[in-house]
């Protein structure tokens, strides 16, 4: 995955608006640390945040299936405690998210 955008829009669980929330990730490149561990460096817009930053993820495979997994990371410029799993399948991506204690859901397109 290079030089792509994720765009989509995300939910808080818990809020009386149901709106969905516009999010954005560019991702630049991804390089392969380890084992299952990689990093995506992207730039990060969602609400009022727009962060450029190297985030280390643990990617998993279920058959041709890839799934990004955080748990409990900081990200430069936006906090602690950020835990997410995010599927990746075709054009499009889905998955969950908390920051510490809120949390919900994310969707969207992949962009080439």
């Amino acid at each position: 995955m290079r030089g792509v955008v994720l765009e989509g829009s995300f939910t808080v669980t818990g809020r009386e608006d149901t709106a969905r929330r516009p999010e954005h990730y560019e991702i630049e490149k991804v390089v392969h640390l380890a084992g299952d561990i990689w990093t995506f460096h992207a730039r990060i817009q969602y609400g009022e945040h727009d962060v450029t930053a190297p985030i280390p993820v643990r990617l998993i495979w279920a058959d041709d299936t890839p799934m990004v997994s955080l748990t409990d990371i900081s990200i430069p410029g936006l906090g602690e405690g950020f835990t997410s799993r995010v599927v990746f399948f075709r054009d499009h991506y889905s998955g969950m998210w908390w920051h510490g204690e809120t949390g919900g859901n994310m969707f969207g397109q992949i962009h080439r």
